[in-house]
């Protein structure tokens, strides 16, 4: 229990501790705490699933089969700025593989990974509903379309 403070302070895991001590015993309420605890640390480490798991009185398994399932639920920090690559068919037809390959270049990480400074995340995505921009990125909800490999290095400055 004691790992859970260490790495995100008395602060957070007191306002979570709230958060459970209201929903524990309501029915269902698991993956509302599930929820909260996503947006209070951005992400469901190991420490913060053995933390509901002994609040709540639940298995670790079952917490973990709920944070795996859902795509809500990440198990990795995600960076300031996260990315959203679309490589589904329309996209992929117009060359989001090359922008992909580009941006693992420009930013020294891998599909699923966050740059050391934590400021940009890497996602693929199926599809961003914008078919007819493609291809298209999200950054932190702005969409950028009819992408290039040479349109990342503008695109990323924007966020410096």
């Amino acid at each position: 229990m004691q790992a859970i403070y260490e790495k995100f302070g008395e602060e957070k895991v007191n306002k979570f501790k709230k958060v459970i001590d209201e929903l524990k015993n309501v029915d269902g309420s698991l993956i509302a705490v599930m929820n909260e605890a996503q947006e209070i640390f951005g992400y469901l480490p190991i420490e913060v699933q053995q933390f509901i798991s002994e609040e709540m009185n639940v298995p670790l398994t079952e917490i973990f089969g709920i944070a795996t399932f859902y795509s809500r639920f990440t198990l990795k920090p995600s960076g300031k700025y996260k990315i959203g690559l679309c490589l589904g068919t329309a996209c992929y037809v117009k060359g989001s593989a090359m922008v992909l390959e580009k941006l693992k270049e420009k930013l020294g990480i891998s599909v699923g990974d966050v740059t050391s400074d934590g400021k940009f995340s890497l996602e693929a995505t199926r599809c961003l509903g914008a078919c007819g921009l493609a291809p298209v990125m999200m950054i932190n909800g702005e969409v950028f379309g009819r992408l290039t490999p040479d349109d990342v290095d503008d695109i990323l400055k924007k966020f410096d």
